[in-house]
């Protein structure tokens, strides 16, 4: 069965970090761009980040910039999203895709570029 498996996401206080772990089962993620999104509850599912396929490009929403760090291996099919110094309004249900191209698209937040979805983890910043 070709998926992606997250796994990563948790409580955290404001302040802490958690990295988020996205590991392709039944192929290789070598050929394809990942993004992550994130869904907070009532609003709609954003692209936050993006990574080509080599890792020689990454891409980030302001609303990450400088705190959160995409990267990837892929001697492993897996890509990380290292998250620090989070804040309450980054509680989400995360999501890892990957693209159907190398490059991450133009508009890497469409979904329409995206050929498989990870399940989903939630991670829930509050004191």
């Amino acid at each position: 069965q070709l998926q992606l498996v997250e796994s990563g996401g948790g409580l955290v206080q404001p302040g802490g970090s958690l990295r988020l772990s996205c590991a392709a089962s039944g192929f290789t993620l070598n050929r394809s761009a990942i993004a992550y999104f994130r869904q907070a509850p009532g609003k709609e599912r954003e692209g936050i980040s993006c990574i080509s396929h080599s890792g020689g490009l990454t891409i980030y929403a302001d609303s990450v910039k400088g705190r959160f760090t995409i990267s990837r291996d892929n001697t492993k099919d897996t890509a990380y999203l290292q998250m620090n110094r989070l804040i309450p309004e980054d509680t989400a249900v995360y999501y890892c895709a990957a693209a159907n191209t190398r490059w991450c698209p133009r508009n890497y937040g469409d979904r329409i570029d995206y050929n498989y979805w990870g399940q989903g983890t939630q991670v829930t910043v509050s004191s």
